[in-house]
């Protein structure tokens, strides 16, 4: 049933992010959710080489208005590229306003100075929600170095600051970062966490009846150095020097992926540890669930400490257990019962817990039990009711989820 908002008339939206709509999941799932109330949305994102700049769907337009590289590293070539993103958005987000005008423009960072790409929807009554998928100012500290004091990191927070002050409301993804953010740029009232639920219409056990005398671990996900794949790599090669019935597969691309086959072929590990390309939104379940374990690598470095993973969510969600690093945002939402934790950084200790998982079948059911119960409680289907409700808050209309409990 249609959410009644804005006068009980269906909405147009406008979903922006410089982000690959089919692989970006929170922006997928927003949109879904979006059309299945009845209303219209306008995607403008980026897009690989090999895609079209326009595709569409019942009720749904997509603009790809710009190629995107796996590869930034370059932090002029990274932020010219965000600027003539945002400048191309400014002018279509523009022209498509004048032909029929839009009631809500939802921005995803990065990054934050995005949300003015909406500067004609706003001067005309349309609501700004801003949706911060990565804290910019730590990101930024970790993608390229910066401290706290240096003159970028205090231009992102006042950028930070200008465009949740832009913004009608703000979806930050945990709660870690919101107690952050609200101290240093917006009002409590004004956001709220709405984490990278697991949709549990794609991740939901399935049944494996391959019984492998190899144990297959996998990591799906981007290979990037935050990310700590060099490090599952390392401890991997450790595990095989007391045996050889277990492979690591790993799905993904990235700006580290010549340095990590660079790192296999060192430890002369070819044969044992595959990087395959990314596999489809529709895919990717399939293949994590066919695993016997699923590994999070990633480091406990400043920004990565509180970055959380959706993929430990999401093997939760297949009923697969999961060995995920002890850092900040992991230890706040988990703990040994769910899944099991290793020393951020250091490959040996992830090695023995591999090992251990290896060897300790009822610890791997035990985990992938809790794990399952944990994530049906905090799927995508439970909690997506709180967009709809942050969406009728800003149109003063309850939501049909209000109206149907009142």
């Amino acid at each position: 049933m249609m959410n009644k908002v804005n006068g009980g008339k269906r909405m147009h939206v406008c979903m922006l992010a410089y982000s690959y709509y089919e692989s970006d999941n929170r922006v997928r799932r927003y949109t879904e959710t979006l059309l299945q109330q009845g209303h219209t949305v306008d995607v403008i994102s980026v897009r690989t080489p090999s895609q079209g700049a326009f595709g569409s769907g019942r009720n749904l337009r997509v603009f790809r208005v710009q190629r995107r590289s796996p590869n930034e590293k370059a932090r002029i070539t990274y932020l010219m590229k965000l600027l003539l993103f945002s400048f191309k958005s400014l002018i279509i987000i523009s022209f498509l306003h004048l032909r029929k005008r839009y009631d809500l423009v939802h921005v995803h960072n990065v990054p934050d100075f995005l949300v003015f790409s909406a500067l004609l929807p706003k001067l005309t009554g349309a609501k700004i929600i801003l949706d911060i998928h990565d804290i910019l100012p730590e990101l930024y500290m970790s993608k390229f170095g910066a401290s706290r004091e240096s003159f970028a990191f205090r231009a992102l927070t006042f950028v930070e600051k200008l465009s949740a002050m832009w913004s009608d409301h703000v979806i930050v993804a945990n709660h870690i970062w919101h107690t952050r953010y609200v101290a240093r740029t917006a009002k409590a009232g004004k956001c709220t966490v709405i984490m990278n639920y697991p949709d549990d219409q794609i991740f939901f056990p399935r049944e494996n009846n391959l019984q492998s005398p190899v144990f297959t671990f996998i990591y799906p996900g981007t290979l990037s150095w935050h990310q700590g794949v060099d490090i599952a790599v390392e401890a991997f090669a450790l595990l095989c020097r007391k045996t050889d019935k277990c492979r690591l597969e790993i799905y993904g691309h990235g700006p580290t992926k010549q340095d990590l086959l660079a790192l296999i072929n060192k430890l002369g590990m070819q044969e044992r540890i595959h990087i395959h390309d990314t596999v489809s939104r529709s895919k990717v379940a399939s293949v994590m669930a066919k695993a016997d374990c699923g590994v999070v690598p990633k480091r406990s470095n400043g920004f990565a400490d509180e970055a959380f993973s959706t993929k430990t969510w999401e093997f939760m969600a297949l009923g697969v257990p999961v060995i995920v690093p002890a850092t900040t945002v992991d230890r706040y939402y988990f703990d040994d019962s769910r899944v099991l934790f290793f020393k951020p950084q250091d490959a040996q200790d992830l090695a023995d817990k591999m090992e251990l998982m290896m060897a300790d079948s009822d610890l791997r059911r035990n985990l992938a039990s809790r794990g399952l119960v944990f994530s049906r409680n905090n799927s995508w289907s439970k909690k997506k009711v709180m967009y709809s409700d942050i969406v009728c808050s800003l149109f003063e209309r309850p939501s049909f989820e209000q109206k149907r409990c009142a």
